[in-house]
């Protein structure tokens, strides 16, 4: 299941552009904004060592946060999931995070990473290749069942076998809304360089040249 942290954050009142370039200089500070499940969006700001932390930590892109945010003296809890990081494009520091705030008794949809485990038998014994043509798998649930990574057996996969989405075997109460039908795994034969091909015949032209001398002496 995805993983789910806590998260302290305070609502930020000042707006616009120049705040916001302010907030980033700002020593440990980054700014932020929760939006979604049907309430006004709440720009807040968040501890960038703590963000960072967090980030850290988990292995998938789907992280649920628990965000205990002060405002005006009290505290509120609202769920959500990151939904996007932005990093600075040389330091890769954190410059701004936007959270989807989530119901826990509403299904959410969210792409999951997909990846393989073990070796399939007909890359092993027969120098197949294994191919994937789908990364992630886009998914329906609860947000407490919300998976990290969804992982895959092939090691049964012996040379022309596929996956298909209608064969993964999910978590309970996660629902795959890709096509059943779309091949993820593929297990295709090795590949076989052609012979070159044969030397061209060589030249008949000194033959032609020869007959036609041949017929010259005759006339003679």
């Amino acid at each position: 299941m995805a993983k789910q942290v806590k998260l302290t954050a305070k609502t930020r009142s000042h707006l616009g552009r120049n705040a916001v370039n302010k907030l980033k200089q700002e020593e440990g500070v980054v700014p932020a904004v929760i939006y979604g499940a049907k309430q006004q969006p709440q720009n807040l700001q968040i501890s960038k060592r703590d963000i960072s932390n967090i980030l850290g930590r988990v292995a998938g892109e789907n992280v649920l946060v628990d965000l205990e945010i002060e405002e005006n003296g009290g505290k509120s809890n609202r769920m959500a999931l990151i939904q996007e990081v932005q990093h600075h494009p040389l330091g890769g520091e954190i410059l701004h995070v936007d959270f989807h705030a989530v119901s826990m008794d509403e299904t959410i949809q969210a792409d999951i990473p997909i990846e393989p485990f073990g070796v399939p038998t007909g890359v092993k014994n027969y120098g197949g290749i294994l191919e994937q043509s789908v990364r992630s798998l886009e998914i329906e649930c609860l947000p407490k069942d919300l998976p990290d990574i969804i992982t895959v057996d092939v090691s049964l996969l012996n040379i022309g076998d596929s996956i298909h989405v209608k064969d993964i075997r999910l978590p309970e109460g996660v629902e795959a809304r890709d096509d059943a039908e779309l091949t993820v795994f593929l297990v295709s034969a090795p590949t076989v360089e052609e012979e070159p091909a044969a030397a061209a015949a060589a030249p008949t032209a000194p033959e032609v040249i020869k007959e036609k001398k041949e017929e010259t002496e005759e006339k003679k």
